[in-house]
């Protein structure tokens, strides 16, 4: 999979399946900053703390004018799961079929124990209003990220 996503780029379109029955598309976004976050499963502990401080900070995204768009390989179902579980208030996007994954180029070799497997690679890109992409953030780490997201996005 090669990824169409850079930089300055347009971003990549998206539509899929979301949490609550429906479906989100990036162009449903159009003219409004935008916060994609790509993450490897619902209810882990690192992808619950970053889904946690997304949700938190989801006034302030607002206040940003910026919509923000969790996506990963788990079904509509899990994310619903996962929401109420944890009482999470952002958009969860289900791509079972790695379609978005794919265009933005987080699916990746991954390492654990001295295992090598194929996984989603933590990432977040910052969608500009004009629908390009202003920022990128790939193999994040949780602690910090979202705060450093929110200040990028205050700054466009």
């Amino acid at each position: 999979m090669t990824s169409k996503a850079a930089v300055g780029k347009p971003a990549p379109e998206f539509d899929l399946a979301s949490d609550g029955g429906g479906r989100v598309k990036l162009s449903d976004f159009a003219g409004k900053k935008v916060v994609v976050y790509f993450y490897p499963k619902d209810d882990t502990s690192g992808c619950t703390l970053e889904a946690l401080d997304f949700t938190k900070a989801a006034p302030a995204f607002k206040k940003a004018k910026a919509v923000v768009v969790g996506i990963s390989p788990d079904t509509a179902k899990s994310h619903d799961k996962f929401k109420a579980k944890h009482g999470l208030g952002v958009i969860l996007a289900a791509d079972p079929d790695k379609a978005a994954i794919g265009a933005y180029g987080v699916w990746a070799e991954k390492s654990m124990y001295g295992r090598k497997y194929m996984g989603v690679e933590r990432s977040t890109f910052l969608i500009g209003a004009d629908g390009r992409i202003a920022q990128e953030w790939r193999k994040t780490k949780v602690p910090g990220h979202v705060e450093e997201v929110l200040a990028a996005a205050e700054a466009l």
